[in-house]
């Protein structure tokens, strides 16, 4: 059983909770995951690491409430206990040579992105974020990117905050501006970083995008998160649980990773609903 000791809405719909795991936050690294249970019958889900703190023995996660399961773990408060809570997982984010990068974070991907982003600023690397969110509502982090970064932009689609338009507007202007990247990272709804890959691939900067798919056991067997890379002509197949989850974004198939990610839209609609009515019917 692992204790939540911290609870906290960053907006509407996404909460950071830091969990009492103290063998998994001696190990944990940027860019690496958990996979959590709530309870003895609940399904499996995988979260990134969003912190961690090695002496308190705690990791941080940040979460949207999206489906049954993210209904659930929201419903917790500080002091209840998470059934399983198995990681760190993956690989951690490749930070050698890189002394300037630029940090491309989308919604609750940003939650993903800003230990990344502390990561290279703790090894004396320029760090570059851009930030973007539908609105001014959904804006989470902003304090936490603009303490490790040394240059930040900040987009909302309506230009309710900051400025107006995605995170390719900033993105396209550096580099028209002659900005050059050891490396772009990019982390965020699929369709996001699709376009910052596109964006990205006239200059040659290399450009890594993190994948997060459907996963249920996290170390490769079920074979739920395979991913299709078009690697020197040829089609691989790799698995982000074990092979990611950060894969060079020149690589991947986005429209058959967006395929997949959509086969159970519906069904997680359905069985969030099945959990409210639950809540409410407890009450």
């Amino acid at each position: 059983m692992f204790k939540i000791v911290n609870k906290k809405e960053l907006n509407p719909t996404v909460t950071m909770m830091d969990i009492e795991a103290p063998l998994v936050a001696r190990k944990a690294q940027a860019g690496q995951f958990i996979i959590l249970r709530v309870d003895e019958d609940g399904e499996r889900i995988p979260l990134t690491v969003a912190g961690y703190d090695r002496e308190g023995g705690t990791v941080k996660i940040i979460f949207q409430v999206v489906g049954a399961t993210t209904e659930k773990l929201n419903r917790l408060s500080e002091g209840e206990y998470i059934r399983d809570f198995a990681g760190p997982l993956g690989k951690p984010t490749k930070t050698e040579g890189v002394r300037d990068v630029c940090i491309v974070g989308g919604g609750v991907g940003c939650a993903i992105a800003l230990p990344v982003a502390q990561r290279f600023a703790e090894l004396g690397a320029r760090v570059t974020s851009i930030i973007g969110f539908r609105n001014k509502d959904l804006v989470i982090l902003e304090d936490e990117f603009r303490a490790c970064s040394d240059e930040l932009h900040v987009m909302t689609d309506d230009g309710s905050y900051a400025r107006s338009g995605n995170v390719c507007v900033p993105l396209n202007e550096l580099f028209a501006s002659g900005r050059r990247f050891d490396k772009v990272i990019t982390i965020g709804p699929l369709i996001m970083m699709k376009f910052v890959v596109a964006a990205t691939r006239p200059t040659g900067i290399p450009c890594d995008v993190s994948m997060n798919p459907i996963m249920i056991d996290g170390t490769g067997m079920c074979g739920g998160c395979r991913l299709t890379l078009n690697v020197d002509g040829r089609r691989v197949t790799k698995f982000a649980c074990v092979d990611g989850p950060d894969f060079d974004g020149y690589q991947v198939d986005f429209d058959e990773a967006m395929s997949r990610s959509a086969m159970y839209r519906d069904f997680e609609a359905h069985k969030r609903e099945e959990a409210c009515n639950l809540f409410k019917g407890a009450k």
